[in-house]
């Protein structure tokens, strides 16, 4: 079935800035849960997943949660090939890194929310005496990075979010 030219490429249009939002929300959601893993699990040694548990199951929960950010970054790496050169499409640029920031954000307040706050399996930096200060301050950045995607991806045009 034939669209016509001007209707194909503002299908195409439309598919690709689909897919570079998508793609770059995935990525940043990714990346944020791989430096919280490198950086939180790993380096500083200040939390697991799971922290009621044996070294074992800490190590098992870790492993977990690295496959799954692992999946993530794949995923979004896929989706933003599928969308193309950002460079592509107006303001291309601007939507990649606005989405990026965004899915970091929403990764560290979920993250913030869900493990520190309502289950309560760990905290950013358990024992410590000012432990509530880094759960807040780790849902704080969670917040900045969404405002600055926002700020970012607000002049692009885009009128839906996906």
């Amino acid at each position: 079935m034939n669209l016509g030219k001007g209707r194909e490429s503002a299908v195409t249009i439309d598919t690709k800035r689909k897919l570079i939002i998508i793609g770059s929300f995935l990525m940043g959601f990714g990346t944020l849960g791989a430096l919280d893993g490198v950086i939180f699990h790993q380096l500083l040694q200040w939390h697991s997943v799971v922290m009621e548990t044996s070294r074992q199951g800490q190590i098992i929960s870790d492993g977990l949660f690295h496959l799954a950010v692992t999946i993530t970054l794949i995923a979004g790496g896929i989706v933003l090939w599928l969308g193309g050169k950002p460079t592509d499409i107006s303001k291309g640029i601007r939507l990649l890194a606005g989405f990026f920031l965004i899915g970091g954000g929403i990764f560290n307040v979920v993250e913030g929310l869900i493990n520190h706050h309502l289950l309560q399996i760990h905290r950013v930096k358990p024992g410590d005496p000012n432990a509530l200060m880094y759960d807040v301050a780790f849902l704080a950045c969670g917040i900045f990075l969404i405002l600055i995607g926002y700020i970012i991806r607000r002049n692009t045009g885009v009128k839906y979010e996906v």
